[in-house]
């Protein structure tokens, strides 16, 4: 499972007099507001899924995020490279196809699916789900349930 953080783990649009649970993280001095069940979500999720970074935080990510979240220890994370990217290709694809190959099945939260993303999940051989966060919202119980469901749904068919 491949998770984004801006706007998945890392909250950011909502009202400031209405703020959902979580709280001000400091990252190389820059405040980002963390998900107070982002942590226990991911968790939840490892039982099933290998979880690994897919953001541009890259390495950054276990510097913060396992501590913030409570996770058992840094997560794999992919190294994304914007640069040389065509126009018609999302700056993601590349990394998540050399990390997870043509079959393997994968899920991908994100706020910023587009319809390249898209595109390339229906044409991906191996299962994929993409599930789009709220970037007010980020990852929430409704996503967690889902993606134990697909999960279920693929051991089932195996």
């Amino acid at each position: 499972m491949l998770i984004d953080i801006d706007g998945v783990i890392s909250l950011f649009g909502f009202d400031m007099a209405r703020q959902p649970p979580g709280g001000f993280e400091f990252v190389d001095g820059i405040a980002h507001f963390l998900s107070a069940t982002a942590g226990e979500h991911l968790r939840e999720l490892a039982d099933t899924f290998e979880l690994a970074w897919c953001s541009g935080w890259e390495e950054k990510a276990n510097e913060y995020l396992p501590a913030a979240l409570g996770l058992p220890g840094p997560l794999p994370f992919l190294t994304l490279d914007a640069q040389g990217v065509s126009s018609d290709e999302h700056w993601k694809l590349a990394a998540i196809d050399a990390y997870a190959g043509p079959s393997r099945p994968l899920a991908w939260i994100d706020d910023a699916h587009d319809e390249r993303c898209h595109a390339w999940a229906a044409g991906r051989p191996g299962p994929t789900l993409l599930l789009a966060a709220e970037p007010a919202q980020g990852l929430t119980r409704t996503h967690v349930d889902e993606l134990l469901r697909w999960a279920q749904a693929l051991a089932t068919s195996e």
